[in-house]
């Protein structure tokens, strides 16, 4: 994945933002909304767009379009900085692939203990039980 090259492939939108501001929200577009086309991106190689499909498939629109959006900020400039340092991290998360988990064998020393332990317990248990009386008729 490189940035640079995600970085020319966004498209920015500025919006009219519903945060803070009072007056100077209708005035100002400080709004960002960030277009990423996983499809047409040319950075990423088949098999990471793939994964970016899977991992991401609840934020993509069915033209496997990445949207983000972010107005916390008064500042427009701000806004899209961390719109940007959003997209990289999601992507970034996205690609990383987990490790498989071998399984580890359980040692015969264990399953010996735990079968002599688990023994062990069940004599305990018949030992506390009342003695049964045979009646000879």
């Amino acid at each position: 994945m490189n940035k640079e090259t995600i970085l020319s492939e966004i498209t920015i939108k500025a919006v009219r933002s519903s945060g803070p501001g009072g007056q100077n929200v209708n005035k100002v577009s400080s709004k960002i909304i960030l277009f990423f086309d996983v499809n047409q991106s040319k950075s990423l190689t088949v098999e990471e767009k793939e994964q970016i499909k899977i991992a991401l498939a609840s934020r993509l629109n069915s033209d496997f379009i990445l949207i983000l959006s972010c107005d916390e900020n008064r500042s427009q400039l701000k806004n899209k900085e961390i719109v940007i340092k959003r997209l990289i991290a999601m992507l970034s998360k996205a690609l990383i692939v987990p490790k498989k988990r071998t399984p580890t064998k359980i040692p015969k020393a264990i399953i010996k203990k735990r079968l002599k332990d688990k023994s062990s317990w069940s004599q305990t248990k018949q030992l506390r039980k009342k003695p049964r009386l045979e009646n000879n008729d």
